[in-house]
């Protein structure tokens, strides 16, 4: 095990026990950004778009400004939403479609939350430096989104929306 799956395995465990005495949405979404951010590197944003209204609305977040709404299927979250699947985007610049919130972003991980069979958000991360997502940072990040949904209490979310 290298030095980055130490820390991201680090990170799930700590983000578990984290989670162990609150079920709040709300809570929970807030602070699974602040996890992401103090145990992953080279990230400039890391947060949530939560479906709302036939779009995804910004929810919590760590970084810069971004953007408020996100059409269904448009840039890598819109997409990764519609399709319910995790985007690895290696070079944003490439990606058709890019929503360009950050001009220093230059690679993206999106994935899909998924509750009950539905949608209802998605985990969407940046990083300045191109390439910055592999299949490392994908299996740590299901891992870390499944620790999410299964201690959350997401009901008032879904009932509210």
């Amino acid at each position: 095990m290298n030095k980055q799956e130490e820390k991201l395995k680090e990170m799930n465990k700590a983000f578990q026990a984290l989670l162990e005495s609150e079920d709040d949405w709300l809570a929970n979404l807030a602070n699974s950004t602040a996890v992401l951010s103090q145990f992953m590197t080279d990230i400039n944003w890391a947060g949530y778009y939560i479906w709302k209204n036939e779009q995804l609305i910004l929810g919590p977040f760590q970084g810069k400004t971004a953007c408020v709404r996100i059409d269904e299927d448009k840039g890598v979250c819109g997409k990764a939403f519609s399709q319910r699947k995790i985007l690895l985007v290696k070079d944003v610049s490439k990606f058709p479609d890019h929503i360009v919130c950050d001009p220093a972003s230059k690679s993206e991980i999106v994935l899909p939350i998924i509750v009950a069979g539905e949608a209802i958000a998605v985990l969407d991360i940046d990083s300045p430096k191109l390439a910055r997502f592999g299949e490392l940072e994908r299996k740590y990040l299901i891992e870390f989104t499944d620790i999410l949904i299964e201690n959350t209490n997401f009901l008032p979310l879904i009932e509210k929306f």
